[in-house]
């Protein structure tokens, strides 16, 4: 295989995981024969985004004494939470030496674990000064968890800058634009955002990653119409996914009057995502607002009857 052919075909691995099409990602690493680190990283990083940690957990060994391993730490971080507190304790300790000297794949997956762990700060103190696409792309993100728009635009212009057409600039720049419109007015950038994700969409295929991603533009739009339909083909394809489901929750804030949906979308999230964000938020709110009951309800528990009579 020569050079040229092997970047090409990295170039598709990399697009596949980019969009969310995590089953043609891993087909094209198959595809290719010669032994190659960075194939294995996309791979292995697809069959986590499947939730398919035994097969990373059963090929990388403890003893690996590759980046690899990094993947083999965030799958056990994402399958088992009694593990959670330990991975974090060897990234920090991991990251204490010269951060320059380590593959970009340590790097990505701590910003990641420290993103799931919402320590944004620490995420950027390992991502700053790294021009790796998707290290300015976790970056990026990062700001906008701590909606800090303006620094969010300088790097998305950084990202431009490196490289205007790549996938994952374009995907970063659509996010930007709906947290853009979500901080402000300015319905236009929506319209962009989602002709970025169609563009997508046509250059390779329509993925659950890019559906819900114009579903959120319509949703901003108040095209409620054709959120729902957009949401309905990505329920088709998955009846479980988590992004289908919370965009989902918020339509039906918007359309179902009864809240009937509403409900029934947050039971299936309670119970398919226990160790999603969202749910963590509801338990804590929901424990607090028991402690709230018991410490500010009625003393007198006598029935209304009990008490005119």
């Amino acid at each position: 295989m020569n050079r040229n052919n092997e970047v090409s075909e990295l170039i598709d691995v990399e697009n596949a995981f980019y969009i969310g099409n995590y089953q043609t990602c891993i087909n094209e690493c198959n595809k290719i024969p010669k032994p190659s680190l960075e194939k294995d990283i996309f791979m292995y990083r697809s069959y986590i985004a499947q939730n398919k940690y035994r097969v990373v957990l059963d090929e990388i060994k403890t003893s690996n004494d590759t980046p690899l391993l990094a993947l083999r730490y965030l799958a056990e971080y994402m399958s088992n939470s009694a593990r959670k507190e330990a991975i974090v304790s060897i990234f920090d300790e991991k990251f204490q030496g010269d951060i320059n000297e380590l593959h970009v794949v340590w790097i990505i997956v701590g910003a990641i674990i420290y993103c799931n762990e919402e320590t944004y700060e620490t995420a950027m103190k390992v991502l700053v000064g790294n021009f790796n696409l998707e290290c300015l792309s976790l970056h990026m993100h990062c700001l906008l968890k701590m909606s800090r728009v303006d620094l969010a635009k300088q790097v998305a212009a950084t990202m431009q800058e490196k490289d205007d057409d790549a996938t994952l600039t374009q995907l970063s720049q659509a996010w930007l634009n709906i947290q853009i419109v979500s901080m402000a007015t300015g319905g236009e950038k929506l319209q962009d955002a989602f002709f970025i994700f169609q563009d997508l969409c046509d250059k390779f295929s329509p993925t659950l990653l890019l559906l819900n991603g114009q579903a959120v533009c319509y949703i901003g739009q108040q095209k409620y119409d054709d959120a729902e339909q957009v949401l309905r083909e990505c329920l088709n394809r998955d009846p479980n996914n988590y992004d289908t489901l919370i965009n989902l929750l918020a339509l039906s804030q918007q359309k179902d009057k009864n809240n009937s949906q509403y409900s029934r979308y947050l039971s299936q999230i309670l119970d398919e995502h226990k160790g999603s964000s969202l749910v963590a938020a509801y338990n804590k709110r929901q424990t607090e607002f028991d402690r709230l009951v018991l410490q500010f309800g009625p003393s007198n528990t006598k029935s209304i009857d009990e008490i005119v009579a």
